[in-house]
């Protein structure tokens, strides 16, 4: 344990894994939703100062609460809250470096880290972006999220009206099916909507290179302005080819970690969207250093969010401090218990469909701890 006389001393860390069931599972090209899982950070200082993050659950939520309640707890209580760069720096040197758990310690420190920033600025009452040297301004936003998967062109025209009517001017259509069906549905889109919806896909790595041969003629003639992961993250090769078969973006990032990751994903070439998730790359702190990175490259950072209001909010703030910002994925489903209840919500679209970042302290999201505890871990798998 760290020794400290600073009132932002951290007393106690808490790693709560929670789960819902859903109703209507939306079927993507990793399989149809079946429940939905988050992990919750909350960090305590010895002053009594609260901080909230969110961890991605990594399809093993139990597993993932676990490790931050035992080793990360371990390494970081009696440290300060406001040194979040020797938080990182421990974390890494003890445990992600060498010998440790890799993504999943990623995963757990994301959200460790989420927390302290939020503890950062409700100790001097200012919003994330303000202490991250950003400020207030709209954040064009897409609907994304679990939603819009595979369906009829039919119903997924009228699920993408609806979204339309709500103020989204561009929204994410979910290929991995089968390119004939996939190229299906994008038509169907541009069809009913033309140009005046700004349409992006994601393959959740279900393709090979022979359906992006098949698939990148049509993204390109109806003006997909990115194809999201249509490879593993670590099939760099395949990344590689897929750069011959047309004009339309590649988009990757939400499944690397660290600015290790980014560091060779950049390198490589390939890819000209770049999707750090603050729940899974390491956090505000490590984020910040991936766009960095990416600035340098003139590429820019559209975050991947996930499930409730605190790594919304963290997203949103984070594009409002850095120079290379892009749009902010809203989470559209149906079914979200944790973005509806869990949290506060600050995903409110304005006229222009748009967003901006809360004004409170830290994140400026309320949590609902009694949610947690009326809905506890489901183990198992999130997709079948």
């Amino acid at each position: 344990m760290i020794n400290t006389d600073s009132s932002l001393k951290i007393s106690r860390i808490e790693g709560i894994a929670s789960s819902f069931p859903v109703k209507q599972g939306v079927t993507l090209g990793i399989g149809r939703a079946v429940k939905r899982d988050a992990i919750i950070v909350k960090v305590t200082t010895e002053s009594g100062l609260v901080g909230w993050g969110e961890s991605h659950h990594g399809r093993a939520p139990g597993a993932i609460a676990q490790l931050i309640n035992t080793t990360l707890r371990q390494l970081v209580v009696g440290m300060d809250a406001s040194d979040v760069v020797g938080v990182w720096n421990r974390i890494y040197s003890r445990q992600l470096i060498s010998h440790g758990m890799g993504q999943a310690c990623a995963l757990a420190m994301s959200g460790l880290d989420q927390a302290l920033w939020d503890i950062r600025g409700k100790a001097v009452g200012w919003p994330l972006y303000k202490l991250l040297g950003g400020s207030s301004r709209p954040i064009p936003a897409y609907a994304g999220g679990i939603s819009l998967g595979f369906q009829p062109s039919a119903e997924l025209v009228e699920e993408a009206q609806a979204l339309r009517a709500q103020g989204y001017r561009a929204v994410k259509l979910r290929f991995g099916d089968t390119p004939a069906r996939d190229i299906e549905r994008l038509t169907a889109m541009r069809k009913s909507f033309g140009n005046e919806l700004v349409i992006m896909v994601d393959a959740n790595t279900a393709y090979t290179l022979a359906d992006l041969r098949t698939v990148m003629p049509v993204l390109d003639e109806l003006n997909a302005i990115w194809l999201e992961e249509p490879f593993a993250a670590h099939d760099y090769r395949s990344y590689r080819q897929a750069t011959a078969l047309g004009r339309t973006p590649l988009a990757a990032g939400e499944n690397h970690c660290t600015r290790f990751e980014f560091n060779r994903l950049i390198a490589e070439g390939a890819v000209q969207i770049l999707q750090p998730d603050l729940s899974k790359a390491g956090g505000v702190t490590e984020v910040m250093r991936i766009a960095a990175m990416a600035s340098a490259e003139k590429l820019p950072i559209h975050p991947h969010t996930l499930a409730s209001g605190l790594n919304m909010a963290a997203s949103m703030h984070l594009l409002c401090a850095i120079d290379n910002p892009g749009y902010f994925e809203a989470d559209v489903s149906r079914e979200n218990l944790f973005r509806d209840h869990l949290t506060s919500r600050p995903d409110r679209l304005d006229e222009n469909g748009c967003v901006r970042p809360p004004d409170g302290p830290g994140l400026g999201i309320d949590v609902d701890e009694q949610f947690l505890v009326a809905h506890p871990v489901i183990e198992g798998p999130a997709y079948v």
